[in-house]
């Protein structure tokens, strides 16, 4: 059996590392790791293969930057050259970036079978370039693997066939609960001065909130009062530093004596960061199961949620970006006064990776 495996930006590699390791156990599996090149970065790619000990891609089709429509053409353009010449069984696709829409329209018109890994989700909110990637992969996936309940109903609602879907867990936390431990011997807290608890970690990355001025000038001033209170801190994405400079909030970011601007992490430094903070403030998906299972608050900077388990058992606080809102809770959060959900989801138990090959082995060729 050949697979064939697609990856694009940093959280796809989180994904699919677990898989990766899964795969390697069955001596019947040839496998084949695709990466885009939708984000690359040399430093952050070493740091973070390095991190999770993952090999490098076989292929890396470096597709770069562009619109979604032209990543899009790109990617499936070279992915069916590929495709062609390996002629795999199965593809695997996981999340909701353009790679796995590419990948997955890409297999599915050569003929292949596509697998969703993180099928589901849904945040009901059509401007969110991530939903309508989730939609639309969905729909012409033959095995669709699920984190949470709400995927089931989600795609039963949208008639796709009970038979497709499985419920394996999630693959984000067999990569958090692996590298948790390793994660205490980062230097990460010695390198900025911080205590645990001290402090509070954000990321922003949401064209919502970072791809006008307007939004972003928003949430500036949100951070400007709670850095006040405490030490945020702030891993920067790249797409978010360019419009950084782009809608010239430099300086104003400087004057928060409070606000300490990184460089983005590597996985385990990012890890010890979150697990010893106060809590974080994020508009990432991810990020909101990864403090469920760490047991950290979640002040998320949205309107929604694709992972609303994340709400109802975690510590997910879906707060929206109304900054008296986000004030209120914060003010909760740093005083101890929020009474935080610390269930840990059904199948976040590190062992999703084995289910979900099971699944692929039982059905790939059905």
């Amino acid at each position: 059996m050949k697979i064939i495996s697609i990856v694009g930006t940093r959280p796809n590699f989180m994904k699919i590392a677990p898989l990766v390791d899964e795969i390697k156990r069955h001596k019947n599996i040839e496998h084949i790791l695709i990466h885009t090149g939708q984000h690359y970065d040399r430093e952050m790619s070493k740091l973070f293969f390095d991190d999770l000990r993952i090999p490098k891609p076989d292929i890396n089709l470096g597709v770069g930057s562009g619109s979604h429509e032209e990543q899009i053409k790109a990617i499936k353009s070279r992915l069916k050259e590929v495709f062609s010449k390996e002629n795999p069984d199965l593809v695997i696709v996981v999340g909701d970036v353009n790679s796995t829409l590419a990948g997955a329209q890409a297999a599915h018109e050569s003929g292949i079978k596509v697998a969703h890994v993180e099928s589901g989700l849904r945040s009901f909110d059509n401007t969110m370039p991530e939903e309508v990637n989730r939609i639309k992969t969905d729909r012409i996936s033959d095995i669709l693997l699920i984190t949470e309940k709400s995927g089931n109903e989600n795609l039963l609602n949208e008639g796709v066939d009970s038979k497709k879907i499985f419920f394996v867990g999630n693959v984000m936390i067999d990569t958090l609960l692996k590298h948790r431990e390793m994660a205490k011997r980062s230097k990460i807290l010695e390198k900025l001065g911080l205590n645990s608890k001290s402090y509070a970690v954000l990321t922003l990355h949401r064209p919502s909130n970072v791809d006008t001025r307007r939004g972003f000038v928003k949430i500036a001033e949100i951070l400007d009062e709670i850095q006040e209170k405490i030490k945020i801190i702030f891993p920067v994405h790249p797409r978010t530093r360019n419009n950084i400079a782009k809608f010239n909030l430099d300086e104003e970011l400087k004057m928060m004596k409070n606000l300490i601007v990184t460089e983005p992490l590597g996985y385990l430094d990012f890890l010890r960061l979150m697990d010893n903070s106060k809590f974080v403030l994020t508009d990432s998906g991810g990020i909101q199961e990864e403090t469920t299972v760490l047991n950290v608050p979640c002040i998320t900077l949205r309107d929604n949620t694709e992972r609303p388990v994340t709400v109802e058992q975690g510590t997910n606080l879906l707060v929206s970006t109304n900054k008296d809102k986000i004030i209120e809770k914060f003010i909760d959060v740093i005083n101890n006064k929020i009474s935080i959900k610390n269930k840990i989801p059904e199948l976040w138990d590190g062992k999703a990776a084995q289910r979900i090959v099971g699944v692929l082995l039982k059905n790939s060729s059905q």
